[in-house]
């Protein structure tokens, strides 16, 4: 146990055993829900991992990044066990890991920040394989990836790019996004769209997959409704309705792209500042508050949230992803990951 979460948890637990590796939250959890936290590290590990995108791999496991040292990290729920795979291509120094995704091949789709690069680790043999953006694009800042429905992976990188990859050629294609630094994160529709959003920016845009060529990218930029939002994070529901976590406001918006409607509503508390959003197959939505230090549940039908508090400080949730039943999220600032089961 680390010097600071003595401090955090109080004198009485310097005579309390070791946490296991499965930790129930505590009691407070509402009715119908229950909360469990995973160590992130895998074993041998001693250093920060810096645990936060996450997503599940389709057989009961889960990938998740290890930024901090350069992981990425197989999570099996079912005995907390951990398998990591260092990141870096024969040469490099390093690797940062931002996002990940589950491709359509079943393989991890990762946005390397440390390489400037994309990587994919194979679902099998975990073997990994990393491709470099163009030279003239040295420090994207690689943030998210989602692909669309031709097998096109599409990117994000906060310094002011948008960019694809199609893993049939191995072709890269990198353009500057329109307005420059901010395109944070991104989503696909269920009826095809791809959009993004823009963090410094503070936009909404859909990226045209067909008219967009190697030597123009073509998008379609679309105001939020509250002026400099900061919005961080998009996910879309199952109707095509685009939720966004707004870092600035503090609030979660809703863009509905068939009739060009927007509603908004601000997280409970003083100062909150909404990181991520995630979409459950029911349509509720999920957000991350470092604010409140928290994950946050919102019910579109009721207008409700409902908080689920870290047990610890400085929890600082990254990316949430999940299956049904089961919400997902990376405690970036504890080397945790963090399950919520719903409907109990």
């Amino acid at each position: 146990m680390r010097r600071r979460d003595l401090f955090a948890l109080g004198a009485a637990a310097l005579a309390a055993p070791a946490l296991p590796r499965l930790a129930v939250a505590q009691p407070a959890t509402p009715p119908g829900y229950r909360v469990t936290y995973f160590d992130a590290k895998a074993p041998g590990v001693t250093g920060r991992v810096g645990s936060r995108d996450i997503t599940a791999a389709g057989d009961g496991t889960f990938w998740f990044c290890g930024q901090r040292n350069g992981t990425l990290n197989r999570l099996d729920p079912r005995d907390g066990s951990i398998r990591a795979m260092d990141l870096r291509a024969p040469g490099a120094d390093r690797a940062a890991p931002h996002g990940v995704i589950r491709g359509p091949d079943g393989a991890a789709w990762v946005t390397e920040g440390g390489q400037n690069a994309i990587a994919r680790v194979d679902a099998g043999d975990h073997r990994v394989q990393v491709w470099k953006l163009p030279e003239r694009f040295p420090n994207t800042n690689l943030n998210t990836g989602v692909f669309d429905d031709r097998g096109t992976y599409w990117f994000t990188g906060q310094n002011g790019i948008v960019g694809c990859f199609g893993p049939a050629t191995e072709r890269m294609d990198v353009w500057e996004a329109p307005r420059g630094r901010g395109p944070y994160g991104i989503t696909r529709t269920p009826q095809g769209g791809v959009w993004y959003v823009s963090l410094a920016g503070n936009h909404l845009a859909q990226i045209d997959t067909e008219a967009t060529n190697a030597a123009e990218l073509r998008v379609r930029i679309v105001e939020p409704p509250t002026p400099r939002q900061g919005a961080r994070r998009v996910w879309s529901d199952s109707a095509g309705r685009l939720w966004i976590s707004e870092w600035n406001s503090g609030n979660v918006s809703m863009h509905d792209p068939r009739d060009g409607t927007w509603k908004v509503w601000k997280l409970p508390g003083e100062r909150p500042r909404a990181y991520s959003v995630w979409v459950d197959p029911a349509d509720k939505v999920w957000l991350t508050d470092f604010g409140a230090n928290a994950i946050v549940r919102f019910d579109p039908a009721t207008e409700s949230f409902l908080g689920f508090p870290s047990d610890r400080p400085g929890a600082n949730v990254r990316q949430m992803d999940g299956v049904a039943g089961e919400a997902w999220g990376g405690e970036s600032g504890t080397d945790r990951i963090v399950r919520i089961e719903y409907g109990l």
